[in-house]
């Protein structure tokens, strides 16, 4: 599809491109045609003033049938020039052309493959719930005297299988609402967010280790952050042996506060890395543990979390330790700027 469309677009960009060339190129000739023919005319008329009647010796055919032949050879040697310009023109036009043409179609044919990828991700996901929902009921249904317990366990299990659909929707509202729109932004203190976050992770607070200035001052909105640091939190609880260590360190360096999490487990593959962060990607769902599991939407909303705020995340991986980290500007950098301003 976007083949034909690049070969469309690239004819309509060459189309408009020989136009021009043409149109210049009907003005020069005009122009120069004019300019040939009055310069020998007053050539002519020189001559005849300097010295009448001795013009004929040297030009038998007379002056005028000679400017009318250099006139000709002038105009056909423009012609042909003209006609090599926009043979030149046409052939690296029509490259050029077909550069921008890719280069115009490309952020437009990479979110479309964006947007069949997450279709065909959600719909597989969507599938998953509602298809073990249906086997459950059947069976159910088929059953003739079912007891009040298998009743009650066929009712759990689709219960279960609703909470985890309600889940995925409203993480995919969570999705199109940072794609979709703004948000407010104060000054905040990344420290005291993070200890506000862990509050809801009691059982595994003695895991989390802290190393971390005082204050770590940002703008950005609160509600966001405190979510950016909770996907962390819970994709290294989950993909770390249980009780062993979470490092989370929140640094300063050039300008830019700095929130890092690291946590024991199987090495990621490099190749895998890059698309951490895509919407649906699972490395390896045997990595984690089991109920854990998720829709590999967490990093992806970490990532549009740290993009509408101007900032970046990435993510390393060794033999030792898995660590994310994203950044933000320093608050007071800003502050700096403005002063200076």
């Amino acid at each position: 599809m976007f083949t034909s469309a690049t070969l469309k677009l690239t004819v309509w960009y060459l189309a408009i491109l020989m136009t021009i060339s043409l149109i210049f190129s009907v003005v020069i000739y005009t122009i120069n045609y004019n300019e040939i023919n009055l310069r020998l005319q007053s050539f002519e008329e020189s001559i005849i003033e300097i010295q009448p009647g001795v013009y004929t010796d040297a030009f038998p055919s007379g002056l005028k049938g000679t400017r009318t032949a250099e006139v000709a050879v002038a105009a056909h040697q423009l012609v042909w020039a003209l006609i090599w310009v926009n043979i030149t023109v046409l052939v690296a036009g029509g490259l050029t052309s077909y550069f921008f043409a890719r280069r115009t179609l490309a952020p437009i044919e990479k979110a479309h493959e964006s947007q069949s990828r997450f279709t065909s991700d959600a719909s597989h996901e969507l599938r998953t719930p509602l298809a073990a929902m249906k086997t459950e009921l059947e069976v159910a249904i088929r059953d003739k005297s079912p007891s009040a317990a298998e009743l009650r366990e066929t009712l759990a299990s689709s219960l279960e299988e609703v909470n985890k659909l309600i889940q995925l929707s409203e993480t995919l509202l969570t999705l199109s609402r940072l794609d979709h729109s703004g948000l407010e932004k104060n000054v905040v203190d990344v420290v005291a967010l993070y200890q506000d976050k862990i509050a809801d992770y009691k059982h595994e607070s003695k895991r989390l280790e802290l190393t971390s200035r005082k204050r770590a001052l940002i703008e950005a909105n609160p509600a966001a952050i405190k979510e950016l640091i909770g996907i962390l939190i819970e994709n290294a609880l989950k993909y770390s042996p249980p009780k062993s260590p979470i490092k989370v360190r929140i640094f300063e360096k050039r300008g830019f506060i700095t929130f890092s999490i690291s946590n024991e487990g199987k090495r990621i593959p490099a190749k895998h890395l890059p698309r951490l962060f895509d919407r649906f990607y699972r490395v390896d769902t045997s990595r984690s543990r089991g109920h854990e599991n998720g829709y590999g939407l967490g990093l992806s909303i970490a990532k549009k979390i740290v993009d509408v705020h101007g900032g970046t995340i990435e993510a390393k991986s060794t033999d030792e330790a898995t660590t994310f980290s994203w950044s933000l500007s320093a608050y007071k950098r800003l502050s700096a700027l403005v002063t200076e301003k």
